[in-house]
């Protein structure tokens, strides 16, 4: 039985080219840090993201001079664009007129409840989306009625900001809802874990089917950030919550894109390029294995087909504990075993491992694109006799 959660049903909603939601596959989004007011850095930055695999790209629009660059940008980007719009309803109706593909929009922060309207109408006429976002950060102040009617319930803290995020994200729906409106996407965003994971249930188990964007708001630089994303987005997906995701970093853009794959690799949920599997190392390791796998890692980036490649330090454990690899190395003392699905292929020297390993690599993706069989794959292939042993057990 797998320990994935069936995916929760939701609506099919069409940013671009680009389905969200239903049985999709789940979309990486990621949004540019460079000037909106500058096209030509923007669209840079957009190819950049686009060539790393991101579907989807978000860029801010906070006055009227990015508005006005939009028409520039939105007919030359290779992605469809999210424009992100706070109160200024006029904002959106220019990116709307630019041809944007979808709106990251709150119409509870337009003053104007005709602003909204005019806002929904062309949405509507266009069947661009908006995205509900809300970020514990900066939804308003809790009520003094709600947090009394929240102690009578002896709410903890989390149970108490989780149910926020989820009224004040139904607040900003009810006003699109009222207009007949339901392009819609929903985010309830914030930087305690525990908060996130109570938000993203309580909504997902009410009577409606958006689909749900998730990213953890300001993660923070790319190392802790990286793992409490992996952490935040991850556990929501193996719950079955999620149709669309963001990694928020502090840091190059194009590293969120990175992140967001590897954290739906690892839940098997989509596979695109190499995913790597490399021993921790141990005292048995003869060779050295940081150099070797570093090498192998920046040579995999170049690779956009799913493969498994394994890196290994003990030739006699590594291709057992690695035989779900398509393809993979375990070194030894001058020595190293070149093997595909746990079985030995060759046998070469230390000097010439990296470059067997990834003409092995390149051999297997050449025969999946000439429909050749493979027949260590199918199970035909008889395992080598044992080779000689190169390093100690």
């Amino acid at each position: 039985m797998s320990l994935i959660a069936p995916r929760r049903p939701t609506r099919v909603l069409h940013v671009g080219d680009v389905k969200i939601g239903g049985d999709n596959p789940i979309v990486v989004q990621s949004m540019t840090t460079a000037d909106t007011r500058d096209p030509v850095a923007t669209l840079a930055q957009i190819r950049q993201l686009a060539d790393a695999g991101c579907e989807v790209v978000r860029v801010a629009v906070p006055d009227r001079k990015a508005a006005a660059a939009l028409p520039d940008i939105v007919s030359h980007s290779p992605v469809p664009m999210i424009a992100d719009i706070h109160f200024e309803h006029t904002l959106a109706l220019k990116a709307l007129d630019a041809g944007i593909h979808g709106l990251r929009l709150n119409p509870g922060n337009i003053r104007k409840h005709d602003d909204v309207v005019e806002v929904v109408k062309k949405a509507k006429e266009r069947r661009v989306p908006i995205r509900i976002g809300v970020n514990f950060g900066s939804v308003a102040p809790m009520p003094p009625e709600f947090v009394d009617e929240m102690a009578q319930r002896s709410a903890t803290q989390v149970e108490l900001r989780a149910e926020w995020l989820v009224r004040s994200a139904l607040g900003h729906m009810k006003i699109l809802e009222d207009l007949d409106y339901g392009e819609l996407k929903v985010s309830l965003k914030a930087f305690e874990l525990p908060v996130l994971f109570e938000a993203y249930r309580r909504f997902a188990a009410l009577p409606n089917d958006y689909p749900l964007h998730l990213g953890v708001t300001e993660a923070g630089t790319p190392r802790a950030g990286s793992v409490r994303s992996a952490t935040g987005i991850g556990t929501l997906l193996a719950l079955g919550i999620g149709d669309t995701i963001r990694v928020s970093l502090t840091t190059d853009p194009v590293e969120e894109v990175f992140v967001a794959y590897e954290i739906l690799k690892s839940l098997e949920l989509r596979q695109k390029g190499a995913t790597m599997i490399a021993c921790p190392t141990c005292g048995r390791v003869e060779v050295d294995l940081f150099s070797l796998a570093n090498q192998v890692d920046a040579f995999l980036t170049e690779i956009e087909e799913p493969i498994r490649v394994a890196v290994m330090g003990c030739v006699v454990n590594g291709p057992g504990e690695s035989r779900d690899a398509d393809v993979g190395l375990a070194a030894g003392n001058g020595k190293g075993v070149i093997f595909r699905k746990g079985r030995i292929v060759r046998t070469v020297a230390e000097a010439e491992m990296l470059d067997a390993l990834k003409a092995e690599i390149r051999q297997v993706l050449e025969d999946r694109r000439n429909g050749v069989l493979d027949e260590r794959d199918d199970g035909a292939y008889q395992a080598a006799k044992p080779v000689l042993k190169l390093t100690s057990v």
